[in-house]
Formats: structure tokens, sequence, C-alpha cells
């Protein structure tokens, strides 16, 4: 089981600084804590001298990234701000039919609302749901959350409510 942690590095900062991105550890800390043979696969660990790269070096990480994403069984995506990157690792999963989760206050953002299969306001509640889970594909299901517990269960790849208005039922 392959699981992709997708998340915001740069966000919207005018200069060239990364987020805190202790998240990083805290989701894949959760995840081997529950599922010892889980496959983390980072970004950041891929990359980690990003933020000096020039154009053409940003532009096939960023390619690289959008490869990888739907090649992993799992997309977690941390998104507390918005992030571009980010997006277009949730799309290129979607795409794929891979199942993504965000961890994220946004919800009402059409990205997430579109292409993720459940949100989770923040990482207590993914680490909760994480507990309860069978498996890690459990995280992007209905049955993870009986209550809902302020979690979002959205439409994957096919279901009738991805339909644009107007279009036949």
């Amino acid at each position: 089981m392959r699981v992709f942690i997708g998340g915001i590095m740069q966000g919207s900062h005018q200069a060239n600084i990364m987020a805190d991105q202790g998240y990083r550890e805290a989701i894949a800390d959760a995840l081997r804590r529950r599922w010892a043979d889980v496959e983390v696969v980072d970004p950041l660990l891929l990359h980690p001298e990003g933020l000096v790269y020039g154009d053409e070096s940003a532009r096939q990480a960023l390619l690289d990234m959008m490869a990888l994403a739907p090649q992993c069984d799992l997309v977690v995506a941390y998104l507390p701000t918005a992030s571009m990157g980010t997006a277009l690792e949730i799309y290129s999963a979607y795409l794929a039919s891979v199942p993504v989760v965000a961890v994220s206050p946004m919800q009402h953002n059409w990205v997430l609302r579109a292409f993720a299969r459940r949100i989770y306001p923040d990482l207590p509640a993914f680490r909760a749901a994480v507990e309860r889970a069978e498996t890690p594909m459990d995280l992007a299901g209905d049955h993870v959350d009986g209550e809902r517990g302020g979690t979002r269960r959205l439409p994957s790849v096919g279901d009738g409510e991805t339909r644009r208005r107007g279009e036949p039922g």
C-alpha cells in the first residue's frame, strides 16, 4: 500500500520560503503506527532542495509529482490553505481513480469538494479516523466515521452527483 502525502509547501508566500512541513511526519507517523507495511511517498523527501530549483527543475519536479500521485493507492492532501501544486496532484490522482482524502478546514473549497472523497477538518480528526480504520483505503470510505464527525463524504469518479448542472440524470 503506497500513500502519497501531498500538501502545502510554499503556498501563497510571496517570498521564497516554505511553510511548516511538520504535518508530513505527523501523517506518516499516524499511518505507519497503524499499518507498519504502508509505504509513504513524500514529495519533500524526493525534492528537499526544491526552493532553490531553477524554472526547468521546478517544472519537472511538479510534473513528476503529478505523475507519481496517481501511481499510489491513496493520496492524503494536507491543506490548511490552498496550494496550487497540491491541487494538481489531487486532480491527477482523481483522473486515475485514486482515492483522495483531504485534511483541511476548507470544507467549501471547490477542488476539495469535487475531487476529495473525504475531508477531515484537522490532523486530530484524521488521526482518529486512522485509529478506527481497518485499512488505509477505509479513510476514503463512508463507514470509517459512523457519525460523520465533521468529515464529508464526497463523490468519486463516475458518481451521478458529479454531473454538471443541466446534464441528464
